[in-house]
């Protein structure tokens, strides 16, 4: 992962480097330096994967629920 498809994954997200910190235990300083310095760790990068892979979790499970609550109407 590059600098700027870090940049771009907050922007995408409207996180900002705080936030983005915080989830992936990072002080926003480090962060910022790091970007700054083009230096994105595996670490880092393997976090942020994770966080996508989350977020596409939590999507799915969304979509579940609300088919779930169709279908409770749908039997009632």
């Amino acid at each position: 992962m590059t600098s700027d498809e870090l940049k771009a994954f907050c922007k995408e997200r409207n996180l900002t480097y705080k936030e983005l910190g915080e989830a992936i235990g990072m002080s926003e300083a480090t962060l910022r330096s790091n970007i700054s310095k083009g230096i994105i760790s595996e670490q880092t990068a393997r976090a942020i994967e994770l966080l996508k892979h989350i977020e596409a979790l939590e999507n799915e499970l969304k979509e579940f629920q609300a088919l779930k609550e169709i279908l409770k109407n749908i039997i009632k």
